[in-house]
């Protein structure tokens, strides 16, 4: 085993990776930002390495420094968490050429299954099931078109490489193309430095499973169970649990038999994860994460296992040590907690000070976090604050445990995607298992209730406050789970998609035209110039924030004014981009 180990991450994950060496007597050392000197994850570690200041690309994804880092602190092996540097090959090379171990697995495997192109050419090979796709990388957004023209629409953009929902854009028409092909490039180059993107049909009835593989460098490939995370926005995940519910026992199993060929091809030693779509009885290969999942906590609750700890051990060589709990037992669901704005379903980020943040406590509940009270969110980095993951004997109980957690979790300082949880959990679609990976931005309504409106009248000299019922028949509204939990007729998702629809459009304001950015972030493109006549929802400008695009619209129709930005300028939240009017100025 080893005596210390670096970790080349920062945030939930980092804190986590620091609380398994404990566990196992390895002394932790983190590595930091300059910007991050008084995170969670530096206090969480026996030791600190300052990497400096800038952007993360001179720090957390500087592999020469966090090497030096490591060679300096006289750790053995480095664990990398997930993002940053996790999936990079040159890395896992950069690290074993250095005389250290990488707590994960080959740049092999890395390169051959973290490449979602390369990785379709394994699947064919060992026989799983492909959605249908491009047979490589493609190069202009005529060959989106082209797809498009013979497979038809919906089509899904990918980044070749990383993960996360970065560079990758759904396309429902051919004039969609052009814009969402460069968006895609774009996002995948800066996150992930290769702008390379492939095709996929986009199957618009599928749920999205992945199966946990585990394997040792004594022969040993196994699949732990798996999980499902269809509960989606903008391709990100927000609610996961273990086992995926309503799967017979028959695709289970084909999968996990799946997923473990497809690791055996590829030599594969470590923790991964193959996701697949799934339509009825039938799956699909998406992609290979290679390395630990965010979700993985839902894993361990149900097979009472540490899948970090398990990570370093093989990385140690020693054998699986978890043979004997690859059965599930009971349920698990976690609800990822961002620091977002989620007003209007528009999940924005929102970085800032944590005021306040206390945990809830009760059986069956577990909070890793990346955050205490006092410490700052960062708009450099992911706005993931925690997890909120509840266990419980059945999925039921589950869900009620993870209910009462939310609603004890206290945040303050920031607004998170915490009541987004509830609405979603709460929801009958999610609790009788109607939901694909469409439903949450296709069904579920975040915006606020209308306001109650209320008549005094005076009966019999005595005067009442009689209030206005809405379309649910509550006055004023649930909030944003109770109307489908009360409307008696929510069984029909038609419906009740319908009378979501019908709310949301009743409860939109009327705006004054002016266009704002909804966070701090740099502009990165500009699509409209002064004097130009633009359509409600036209994306007018792009604003990048915590390594993700955000398109900024047209709130309505009109004439675009003055513009106050160019491509490159850095956004406080609230800077006025432009204003919309009706008339042309003379």
């Amino acid at each position: 085993m080893f005596s210390k180990i670096l970790i080349a991450n920062r945030g939930e994950i980092a804190v986590r990776v620091a609380r398994s060496c404990r566990t196992l007597g390895v002394e932790s050392v983190a590595v930091y930002s300059t910007a991050d000197a008084a995170s969670m994850h530096v206090r969480a570690a026996d030791t600190a390495i300052d990497l400096g200041d800038g952007p993360a690309s001179s720090n957390y994804l500087s592999i020469p420094k966090i090497i030096a880092a490591a060679l300096e602190s006289g750790a053995e092996a480095i664990h990398p968490g997930y993002g940053f540097l996790s999936e990079n090959p040159e890395f896992a090379l950069a690290v074993a050429d250095a005389g250290l171990t990488f707590i994960g697995p080959s740049a092999h495997a890395i390169t051959t299954m973290g490449g979602k192109v390369a990785a379709r050419d394994v699947a064919i090979r060992v026989q799983v099931p492909l959605a249908p796709g491009t047979d490589g990388a493609i190069a202009s957004a005529a060959a989106v078109e082209a797809f498009g023209a013979e497979h038809g629409y919906p089509v899904l953009v990918k980044a070749s490489a990383g993960g996360g929902g970065r560079g990758m854009r759904r396309i429902d028409s051919e004039p969609q193309a052009k814009e969402a092909f460069d968006a895609a490039v774009r996002e995948a180059t800066a996150a992930f430095g290769n702008g390379e993107v492939y095709l996929e049909r986009y199957l618009t009835h599928a749920r999205h499973v992945e199966v946990q593989v585990f394997a040792d460098t004594h022969g040993n490939t196994v699949y732990v169970g798996d999980r499902d995370c269809s509960v989606q926005r903008r391709h990100q995940k927000l609610v996961e649990e273990s086992p995926a519910p309503g799967l017979s026992d028959t695709l289970r199993r084909n999968m996990g038999e799946a997923a473990v060929r497809l690791a055996r091809e590829v030599g594969y030693v470590g923790a991964g994860t193959v996701e697949f779509l799934v339509e009825d009885e039938k799956f699909y290969f998406l992609e290979m994460n290679t390395r630990i999942q965010v979700e993985h906590p839902v894993t361990e609750m149900v097979h009472g296992v540490d899948l970090i700890a398990e990570q370093i051990r093989v990385a140690a060589g020693e054998e699986l040590s978890i043979m004997g709990n690859l059965t599930p037992k009971g349920a698990a669901i976690e609800a990822r907690i961002n620091a977002e704005d989620v007003a209007e379903g528009r999940f924005l980020p929102a970085p800032g000070p944590v005021d306040l943040l206390t945990a809830p406590v009760g059986e069956g509940l577990r909070f890793d976090a990346g955050y205490e009270s006092g410490d700052t969110v960062l708009p450099l980095y992911d706005s993931l604050i925690g997890k909120l993951i509840a266990y419980g004997p059945d999925r039921e109980t589950a869900i009620k445990r993870l209910l009462g957690g939310l609603e004890r979790l206290q945040i303050e300082g920031v607004p998170t995607t915490a009541p987004a949880a509830q609405t979603i959990v709460a929801h009958p679609d999610f609790r009788e298992l109607r939901f694909s990976t469409l439903w949450l931005e296709e069904t579920v309504d975040f915006t606020e209730p209308e306001p109650v409106d209320r008549a005094n009248v005076e009966v019999g000299g005595r005067f009442y406050i009689i209030p206005t019922f809405n379309d649910y028949g509550s006055a004023g509204g649930y909030g944003n789970a109770a109307p489908a939990l009360a409307d008696p007729s929510a069984a029909d998702p038609a419906a009740a998609t319908g009378r979501t629809r019908q709310a949301r459009a009743k409860r939109e304001k009327v705006s004054d035209g002016t266009v704002k950015a909804p966070m701090q972030g740099t502009i990165i493109k500009i699509n409209a110039a002064a004097g130009q006549r633009v359509a409600k929802g036209d994306v007018l400008f792009v604003l990048e924030a915590m390594k993700m695009e955000n398109p900024i619209t047209a709130p309505a129709s009109g004439v675009v004014g003055e513009i106050t930005a160019v491509v490159g300028d850095s956004m406080a939240a609230g800077t006025l981009l432009t204003k919309i009017t009706e008339e042309v100025a003379a």
